[in-house]
């Protein structure tokens, strides 16, 4: 029976007082319940056998309590409540499962609205607590009172200017009927509702008026079982079978609107209406949920007290105390077997209790679709079950169709911040809720691969981020290509400087005969010549990929071949000077420094930097590496020097060599002009000279490729400049002035010129 008043909710410490003026046709639903599963249980000659169950339905706070409706997480405190039992599961369960919902469509911002009774404060407070374990958080937290204007206008409010998109309303069904025919008047729309047990499953909560309150509302009901027989026999009632019972004649009385007394105001009762067109709870045979629970709960009696009659020794082998006869059975021995019952119904339900009286909490997750007329579907769309291992509990079905709410196709978001992509990290902030973090973009050099990641990763050193933060990539390489440009380039000066050299030896090849030719020194300029080739050549061997073999080679073969160009140059000058120091009177010095004596200071003066060539490749030589320090996102790849000494010492004998080359040249300078060699070697040494001098600090600091181009450059300059300086003169005077190319005429007084 139910009240007009307001109930007295005493947190189960006391009977609540209430005035009853109307009955509940589900509490008499669940009365017959419980006579339809005695009566089955009586038939059944293997359960009880012998013995047969009785009823009497009356209140009892001091004895057994074995409940198929009571869901509040507080009946599970063994200290406080010693005798109850259920086979409804607690509410503790039901939070922890609701909480699972929100993690598997990832709702991590959602609000709350109860009302004020134990059963939503405990279910309530149970949830936020199993919330805050998994990161979801509560943007709202109201409570709901049928008496209280203020607090619904808050409530209106919340839901009105909250970011949340979903909404679970804990409430017992009492409440959850006034509070929706309270909100019709405020238009709330675009929330996905989410309810609790009690109310979940009631259709009669919904109609067209309310269609845009609950549609797409989802939740978590009691499993529906199929109980065969139990239909048939709620709608065979007729008041004939129980005659002295006036409770029957109320309900018919409401169910038919009829009177079993004389009315002017109804008709007469005859007794043999047809339930089977009477629609409410007692005749809705559907769905057995609640009333499963019954079921359970009388059998669970049944067992327990077949386990005592069973005792068939002295010791009870489950309890360990004495076995009892029929009639020395007590509530308190049934106490004591209900603990250990074990045993699966007819129906295949499994029944047992833990060590705080709980039965094994199971739900069926429904989904509220409206059909075109306004009708409820209520459409189970999964299970959850807590004896499963963890992560497999809760279950969707495959092929469930899941109507949300705004009657959208996809799943709701609601989130307090959408989660930080790969590429930035998540960071708490203290004044907000875990779900209201920050995102920031991780630091140069580092990634996070995945989403809400708290730290960036450093990339190895030979990895780069890309450009979303969000892997690491191979950084790249970079040298001086022959596919580049720049490489491109030098490559085909190099290539013409070799062609030039190889087409001015031709020419003094077929004009070696002719004074311009034989009054230098031809073997020396041949061997000049040569020298320079392989100048040009040798630059080749800075472009491309460095490997060990090319690292070692470039240095030393350029170091070498210009050692033998500067020693052909510089004795040259010796030569110069020496056939003039023989035209003075009394003078023998060119029997000192004659072809013999030539090669071999070109030969030791070659030999010695063939030396420190070796000890260098010997001691620590040059090798490839891989130089990550220049740029951060490129590695450039480039021979190390090994040896910082071997390199500046070879580098530094050239110089000694060209300086000394252009000291003596400088001091030749004036010589009679058939001697005129020398103004020539002056200018070329002192273009070597100057572009060695600026190629230093060019060398030093030029980033990548650009410290080999420079280098190239160096020796395409430096090339160019013996080459032009000392060859070019003369191959114009063997070409254009083929008349100044004779004995008489490089003999010839001419004025001195000065530099």
């Amino acid at each position: 029976m139910t009240s007009t008043e307001e109930k007295v909710d005493n947190g189960y410490r006391a009977v609540p007082y209430s005035y009853c003026t109307r009955w509940n046709d589900r509490e008499l639903k669940f009365a017959r319940t419980m006579i339809f599963t005695v009566e089955e249980i009586n038939r059944d000659p293997t359960l009880l056998p012998g013995v047969s169950l009785g009823y009497r339905v009356f209140f009892f706070f001091f004895f057994l309590k074995l409940s198929h409706l009571s869901t509040c997480a507080c009946l599970s405190e063994k200290t406080r409540y010693p005798t109850f039992f259920r086979t409804v599961p607690s509410d503790h369960f039901q939070s922890t499962a609701l909480v699972q919902l929100m993690e598997y469509f990832d709702w991590r911002w959602v609000g709350i609205i109860y009302s004020q009774s134990t059963y939503a404060e405990e279910g309530t407070t149970s949830f936020v607590k199993e919330a805050e374990k998994k990161g979801i958080c509560v943007e709202y937290w109201l409570v709901y009172s049928r008496t209280s204007q203020k607090k619904l206008d808050t409530i209106v409010e919340a839901l009105r200017k909250s970011s949340s998109k979903v909404v679970l309303m804990f409430m017992s069904l009492s409440y959850v009927k006034s509070f929706l025919s309270t909100m019709e008047a405020y238009n709330i729309t675009g929330k996905q509702w989410v309810g609790s047990e009690s109310w979940i499953t009631q259709k009669d909560l919904v109609s067209v008026d309310r269609k845009h309150i609950l549609y797409g509302a989802m939740g978590f009901a009691l499993p529906d079982a199929s109980i065969p027989g139990l239909g048939e026999f709620l709608l065979s009632l007729k008041p004939s079978d129980e005659p002295q019972s006036a409770i029957i004649k109320a309900f018919w009385e409401i169910f038919f609107d009829c009177s079993f007394s004389p009315s002017n105001t109804s008709t007469m009762c005859t007794g043999t209406e047809d339930l089977k067109t009477v629609f409410s709870d007692y005749t809705d045979v559907t769905y057995f949920r609640e009333e499963n629970n019954v079921y359970k709960a009388v059998y669970a009696v049944a067992y327990t007290l077949h386990a005592i009659l069973q005792c068939q020794n002295d010791l009870n082998p489950t309890t360990k105390k004495a076995c009892v006869t029929k009639s020395e059975v007590q509530p308190k021995f049934v106490l004591e077997n209900l603990k250990y019952v074990n045993f699966t119904t007819k129906n295949g339900a499994k029944v047992f209790f833990n060590e705080n009286g709980d039965s094994v909490a199971q739900y069926d997750l429904v989904n509220w679709q409206i059909k075109e007329d306004g009708s409820v579907e209520i459409k189970q769309i999964g299970q959850y079950d807590d004896s499963l291992p963890e992560g497999q509990k809760l279950k969707l079905k495959k092929d469930a169709k899941i109507v949300w709410a705004g009657d959208s196709n996809e799943v709701p978001k609601s989130v307090c911040r959408e989660p930080c992509p790969p590429g930035t990290r998540k960071a708490l902030n203290k004044n907000k809720p875990v779900c209201c973090f920050d995102c920031f973009e991780c630091p140069e050099g580092t990634i996070s691969n995945q989403t809400n990641s708290v730290d960036c990763l450093i990339c190895p050193p030979e990895f780069w981020p890309n450009e979303e933060k969000g892997k690491c990539l191979p950084k790249r390489t970079e040298y001086l290509s022959y596919k580049d440009i720049m490489g491109a380039l030098l490559t085909g000066f190099s290539t013409f400087g070799m062609f030039l050299s190889l087409l001015i030896s031709i020419i003094f090849f077929t004009h070696k005969e002719t004074p311009i030719v034989r009054a230098n020194n031809s073997e020396l300029s041949f061997l000049l010549l040569f020298s320079l080739k392989l100048c040009f050549l040798c630059s080749l061997t800075f472009i491309g990929r460095p490997t060990h073999w090319s690292c070692m080679l470039r240095h030393t073969a350029f170091s070498i071949t210009f050692v033998l160009c500067i020693s052909c140059v510089l004795g040259k000058t010796i030569v110069v000077l020496m056939a003039f120091k023989a035209k003075l009177p009394g003078s023998n010095v060119i029997k000192w420094f004659g072809p013999p004596q030539q090669r071999i200071t070109i030969f030791i003066f070659t030999l010695i930097q063939v030396v420190i060539c070796i000890l260098w490749l010997t001691i620590s030589p040059p090798f490839p590496s891989m130089n990550m320090q220049y740029y951060k996102d490129r590695i450039i790849l480039e021979c190390a020097l090994g040896s910082a000494v071997g390199f500046w010492a070879v580098l530094g004998y050239i110089g000694l060599l060209a300086v000394l080359c252009f000291i003596l040249a400088f001091l030749a300078r004036k010589l009679p002009d058939s001697f005129n060699e020398a103004r020539l070697i002056t200018f070329s040494m002192l273009i070597f000279c100057a572009v060695w001098i600026t190629f230093i600090p060019a060398y030093v600091s030029s980033p990548g490729k650009f410290t080999v181009a420079v280098e190239i450059f160096a020796i395409l300059a430096s090339s160019f400049g013996l080459l032009l300086c000392i060859f070019a003169p003369k191959c114009y005077i063997i070409i254009l002035k083929p008349e100044q190319n004779t004995k008489k005429h490089l003999m010839g007084k001419v004025p001195p010129r000065t530099l």
